[in-house]
């Protein structure tokens, strides 16, 4: 028992304990970034493969009516967001307190593979609903153990790219699980759908139990990792007792320790606060196509779910730009390419509007509209992820060790994972019910609006306060903060 224990913690018991197989391997950035990539695009692929089939197996096997399947539609994916909504701040707040992030990772795919079973294998409304939850709950962990992990093994200067991948992973998933849901359901039936899901759980299991975090390398590669990690910068205990030790060779500075708890600071950051609502705008308008658009071609263009699925490419394509996207951030800052991408969407968005019948030109129209608000989508999100870890570097370079040996990036990103959770809560349902009581039109023109509500605050606030010279993390005026301190300590000491 205590060599399981040792094995699913990682910790070294003694001087005699060898290394685990294949260390460079299983520790190193590459192989991290994937098994996290796997991990968001499975728990993604799950909540989305179900989309183009819900409409067809709510009446066959949950005995739903007709008039009521937008209703309940809409209801799955929403509950999805609000087990989201709910348990992200704790995974957060549970992973930074964690000495691995690997455990919590384990433990929220076993949430993932029960609630996969009880989805494959419920026959009415009650079961879906608590399966669905219980995909949230495993998502939650996935996420924020995932993410702050990332930034652990990248470090701030390249994360902006790495989320990049990261992006694609999860839009890939969220919009390629309809296409391969609903080709797999109408060809091979409801079961082959959940066989597909349970074959990338086996995959996820095996890179999970596979990782080695950099940390517990540490233990067997102590000179590889330290430069490793000096190199890039992500270690925020090395860091706070490297301004410790300046400033004992210097006069203080007379700053503050936060008198806050980490998630206070962090919500006290209009900066952070802005991101986060651009994430729910973003992920909202993303996820409100899975509440609509099999029911609507479904009922305009007389596609089966393959039709359903296949069209969600249009949307998919353009994701595959997110690294580039995550690189131009972490060259030029994320304020620029976010509004661009919000402002961007809104004629297109108001566009659909008029695709109203079934011709081949209506056809095309619908595709094109829908390729082009997927290249602004992919505009805004690897930015916005790359934004939270540039704001909780600005606070630590502010205030050194203000956020502890462990930092604050889990409760960072339990907030990012909140606001992604609230805007897939926010999407199905307002794209349903709009649509079932206005129409198709005024969902559009409505959901295109939306955007402008993130637009404005990421133009004042992301990246730093627009009427501010900043750098991307807030370096600059910290430095400068720094150096004003340091003058008016001097004179007073001259004083």
């Amino acid at each position: 028992m205590s060599r399981i224990g040792n094995f699913l913690s990682g910790k070294r018991i003694d001087a005699t304990t060898p290394p685990p197989y294949l260390l460079h391997l299983r520790s190193s950035r590459g192989f991290i970034l994937t098994t996290i990539c796997i991990a968001v695009a499975t728990d993604t692929f799950l909540y989305g493969m179900i989309v183009p089939v819900i409409p067809f197996a709510l009446t066959s096997r949950a005995g739903v009516t007709q008039s009521s399947l937008q209703k309940w539609t809409s209801i799955l994916l929403g509950v999805y967001g609000a087990a989201l909504f709910v348990c992200s701040p704790l995974a957060g707040f549970y992973a930074d307190r964690s000495s691995s992030r690997r455990l919590p990772l384990l433990v929220g795919l076993l949430a993932l593979a029960g609630a996969t079973l009880m989805l494959c294998l419920a026959r009415n409304i009650s079961l879906l609903v608590i399966g669905r939850l219980l995909q949230g709950a495993s998502a939650s962990i996935v996420w924020t153990v995932g993410l702050a992990l990332l930034v652990d093994t990248v470090g701030q200067n390249e994360i902006g790219e790495s989320l990049g991948w990261t992006s694609i992973s999860m839009s890939v998933s969220i919009l390629g699980a309809p296409l391969l849901g609903g080709v797999v359901y109408q060809k091979a039936g409801y079961y082959a759908v959940y066989y597909m899901a349970f074959g990338l759980i086996a995959l996820d299991i095996l890179f999970r139990l596979l990782l080695v975090e950099k940390k517990i390398a540490l233990q067997w590669l102590p000179e590889e990792v330290e430069i490793s990690t000096s190199e890039q910068g992500f270690d925020p205990e090395k860091m706070a007792e490297e301004k410790a030790g300046k400033a004992q060779e210097q006069p203080p500075l007379s700053i503050p320790a936060s008198k806050y708890a980490p998630v206070f600071t962090l919500l006290k950051s209009r900066r952070l606060l802005a991101s986060l609502w651009a994430c729910v705008v973003q992920m909202g308008q993303l996820t409100a196509f899975d509440g609509v658009v099999p029911l609507f071609v479904k009922d305009t263009f007389h596609w089966d779910s393959t039709g359903a699925g296949l069209i969600f490419l249009a949307v998919i394509i353009p994701t595959f730009a997110s690294p580039l996207v995550g690189w131009a951030s972490d060259k030029y800052g994320p304020r620029w390419l976010t509004v661009s991408g919000f402002v961007l969407a809104i004629p297109f968005w108001v566009l659909l509007r008029l695709v109203t019948h079934d011709s081949l030109g209506q056809k095309v129209l619908f595709c094109a509209l829908l390729s082009l608000i997927g290249v602004a989508l992919t505009l805004a999100m690897p930015s916005l992820m790359a934004e939270i870890t540039y704001v909780v570097e600005e606070k630590e370079r502010e205030v050194p060790g203000r956020f502890g040996k462990t930092g604050a990036y889990a409760q960072a990103y339990g907030f990012f994972v909140t606001a992604i959770a609230a805007g897939t809560l926010i999407g199905p349902v307002w794209a349903g019910y709009v649509r079932t009581d206005a129409g198709w039109g005024t969902m559009s023109w409505s959901l295109g609006l939306f955007g402008v509500s993130a637009a404005i605050p990421c133009l004042i606030w992301t990246g730093g306060l627009i009427t501010e010279k900043n750098a991307k993390t807030g370096e600059e005026r910290a430095a400068g903060r720094s150096i004003e301190h340091q003058r008016v300590n001097n004179r007073d000491n001259a004083a």
